[in-house]
C-alpha cells in the first residue's frame, strides 16, 4: 500500500474523531436510558442484595473481551499496542488508585462515566464534579500530584517480558499462536460473564440486554476505530506508524478520567493551534450530548444543585479523589473496566479490584454519615 500524504492522514483524522464522538453519544444515550451505573451495581448489593445491575456491567465486560479479541484475530488491530498491556506491570498504582477512585464515586454520586451522563440530564453539581475532577486528573498527570505518583506508588512494579495481557502468557506456555489464545482465553472468560448474566432471575429485559450488548460493543467499535481505522502504517510527517487523534500514541477505547482533564486543557487553551482534538475529548463531549438527547426524549432532564454544606463537600472530595485515583491507577470504571479488562490485562484486573474494594469503603463511610444523621 502506498504512504498516504498529509491531506489523506487529516482527512482520516477527521473521519476518527467524528466516529468516535457517534460511538460515545451512543454509549451515553444508552447509559442514560438503561440507568448504567458501576456504583449504583455495588450499591444494590451492598444495601439490596441485588445482582441485577451488576450482571449487566458483567455482560457489558463479557461482550468487550470477545469482541477486542475476535478484532486481534481477524487481525484487524495489534492487541499489544494498548497501554494496558505493558510489561511494566504497576501493581501498587493500579490498587491503591482504583481504591482511591472507587471510594470518591461513592461520595460524588457516580464514576466519571455517571458525572458525564448527569450533566447531560441537568446536574449541576455534576458539573462541578467534572470540574474538580478533572483539575485533579490534570494535577496528576503534570503537576504536584503527579511528582507524588511517579516518586511513590509507581516505583513499584512487576516486570513482565511476555507483558501484563494474560493471553501472551498461554501462548508463552503452550506455543500457541498469541491471536488464538487471546480469543480462546476471551470466548472462556468473556463468555462465562455473559453466562452468568443471562443466567439471573429475571435479567432479560430490554434494558439489561441492551446495555449489557450495546455498551460492550461500543467499546468494542471505539477500539476498532482507533486501533483499525485510525491506524497508519507509515505517517507523512514522522514515516513512523501512527494512531491518530490519540493521545497516548496507541490505539484506545473509552475512558473518563484523563480524557475529562484533556477536555478542560483544550477548552481552557483552545486558541493554542497546538492544543488538537483527541479521541477522549470528543467522547467527553459526545457522552454528555448522547445523555442530553435521551433525557429530552424521556423527559426527564431537569436542573439539580447540592442539597447544602454537607452534600456540597462530600461530592468535592469524592471528585478530586477520583481525579487523582484514576490517573494514578491508568482508568476508571469503564477505562480500566469495560476497556482495559477488555485486553484481559493483570494491572487492569488489579485496579477493578481496588475501585470495588474502595467503593465498599465509600458506602460504609456513607451509611455511618446517614446513621449519625
Amino acid at each position: 500500500m502506498a504512504p498516504m500524504d498529509i491531506a489523506h492522514v487529516q482527512q482520516l483524522q477527521t473521519t476518527v474523531l467524528w466516529a468516535a464522538f457517534a460511538l460515545a453519544a451512543a454509549f451515553g444515550f444508552i447509559a442514560q436510558r438503561t440507568h448504567f451505573c458501576t456504583m449504583g451495581a455495588i450499591s444494590d448489593i451492598v444495601t439490596m442484595g441485588d445482582w441485577s445491575r451488576m450482571r449487566v456491567w458483567a455482560m457489558a465486560a463479557g461482550v468487550a473481551m470477545i469482541g477486542f479479541h475476535a478484532l486481534a484475530w481477524l487481525g484487524w488491530i495489534d492487541a499489544g499496542q494498548t497501554i494496558y498491556t505493558s510489561g511494566r506491570v504497576i501493581w501498587l498504582s493500579a490498587l491503591t488508585g482504583g481504591a482511591l477512585f472507587g471510594f470518591g464515586m461513592v461520595l460524588a454520586s457516580g464514576c466519571g462515566s455517571k458525572t458525564l451522563l448527569r450533566m447531560g440530564a441537568g446536574s449541576l453539581k455534576s458539573l462541578v464534579v467534572f470540574i474538580v475532577m478533572g483539575f485533579a486528573a490534570y494535577a496528576s498527570l503534570h503537576g504536584v500530584t503527579a511528582v507524588l505518583r511517579v516518586n511513590t506508588v509507581d516505583t513499584v512494579a512487576l516486570h513482565i517480558p511476555a507483558g501484563a495481557a494474560l493471553p501472551a502468557w498461554i501462548a508463552y506456555a503452550w506455543g500457541l499462536d498469541l491471536a488464538l489464545s487471546g480469543l480462546l482465553l476471551a470466548l472462556l472468560l468473556g463468555g462465562a460473564l455473559v453466562l452468568w448474566a443471562l443466567l439471573g432471575r429475571g435479567f432479560r429485559t430490554g434494558n439489561n440486554l441492551l446495555a449489557g450488548l450495546g455498551l460492550g460493543l461500543l467499546v468494542v467499535a471505539m477500539w476498532w476505530v482507533s486501533g483499525g481505522l485510525g491506524f497508519v502504517a507509515e505517517h507523512p510527517h514522522t514515516l513512523e506508524p501512527t494512531y491518530l487523534a490519540t493521545h497516548t500514541g496507541r490505539m484506545e477505547s473509552l475512558t473518563f478520567t484523563a480524557p475529562l482533564a484533556h477536555t478542560l486543557d483544550w477548552l481552557i487553551f483552545f486558541s493554542d493551534a497546538s492544543k488538537l482534538l483527541t479521541l477522549g475529548v470528543v467522547s467527553v463531549v459526545g457522552v454528555v450530548c448522547g445523555a442530553f438527547l435521551q433525557a429530552l426524549l424521556g423527559r426527564n432532564f431537569r436542573l439539580e444543585g447540592f442539597h447544602g454544606t454537607q452534600d456540597t463537600a462530600l461530592h468535592l472530595l469524592g471528585a478530586v479523589c477520583m481525579g487523582v485515583g484514576g490517573v494514578t491507577a491508568l482508568g476508571c470504571t469503564i477505562g480500566q473496566g469495560l476497556s482495559g479488562l477488555s485486553t484481559l490485562s493483570l494491572t487492569s484486573m488489579i485496579a477493578v479490584g481496588g475501585i470495588m474494594l474502595g467503593a465498599l469503603a465509600g458506602l460504609r463511610l456513607q451509611m455511618y454519615i446517614l446513621e449519625r444523621g
